[in-house]
């Protein structure tokens, strides 16, 4: 694949990087991301990647736009008001880089279709906002070795980590089960200040670039921790538990399975 004149002048800020150049210009327009989630997170995870030219990204969210949306989730305005989410952003995002295909997917994950959405993807992206799809999200990238890049939000504080199955951490290794239905508040009952989410947001984005590139180091490993009030960030080593429940020594979860819903985590 030879570069047009108009994708040199469009990308010319990454070629002139010499860890980006031609060649890895080409790796991201040949790179297939799923975000799962248009949300706080999602929306500018994918306006990032959809700037860079990564050229195919996947939205999986079955929500629509309501206007509590729009104090975060900058993929939406006012006149996509009931919209379906994924159809939103595919607009938006495709409006900003027409070298990207975009592919809203409007349907719920369960361990019916998780392996399936998931398969054809190089790197997967978790911006949802509840434990039952970090869980499942988590679940399906170990079974099937995919790279995840972890984000969640609450409040004033966020959270980035990027899982290589076998290579490192996973969700698991973290924390090992969800919690009890209610002892984690959602956003809808902690609030989330608005412009967190471009924080948290734009740090996954950099990450999957880093992945598609093979450039830089990675949060493998890692927590990042970032605090808006304070403006601290803070690195928590997680390493690989040999007794994690499914990428550990002795896997105790060899099939997928679906978590109670309706309740949130951070995001």
């Amino acid at each position: 694949m030879e570069l047009s004149e108009e994708q040199i002048h469009r990308y010319s800020r990454h070629i002139i990087l010499r860890e980006v150049g031609g060649k890895g210009q080409k790796k991201l327009l040949s790179a297939k991301v799923l975000i799962v989630g248009a949300g706080g997170l999602g929306c500018p995870v994918g306006y990032y990647l959809a700037a860079a030219g990564v050229g195919t990204l996947g939205i999986v969210d079955d929500d629509v736009v309501e206007l509590s949306n729009l104090q975060r989730q900058i993929a939406h305005n006012t006149q996509r008001l009931g919209m379906s989410k994924a159809e939103s952003a595919k607009q938006t995002f495709e409006a900003l880089n027409p070298d990207v295909q975009v592919l809203p997917i409007k349907t719920r994950l369960s361990k019916d279709n998780v392996l399936e959405l998931f398969r054809d993807y190089d790197i997967i992206v978790d911006g949802s906002d509840n434990f039952p799809t970090r869980y499942l999200v988590n679940d399906a990238c170990v079974f099937l070795r995919k790279p995840l890049v972890s984000g969640a939000i609450l409040r004033f504080e966020g959270q980035v980590s990027t899982i290589l199955p076998y290579d490192g951490h996973c969700y698991r290794c973290l924390f090992e089960s969800p919690p009890p239905p209610g002892l984690v508040p959602s956003c809808q009952e902690a609030g989330v200040l608005g412009v967190l989410p471009g924080v948290v947001g734009g740090l996954q984005a950099t990450e999957v670039l880093k992945l598609i590139l093979g450039q830089g180091q990675v949060l493998r490993n890692t927590l990042l921790i970032y605090n808006a009030l304070n403006v601290s960030f803070r690195k928590v080593r997680v390493p690989r538990n040999p007794q994690c429940p499914i990428c550990g020594e002795a896997p105790s979860i060899t099939e997928l399975m679906d978590y109670e819903q309706g309740y949130c985590q951070m995001g």
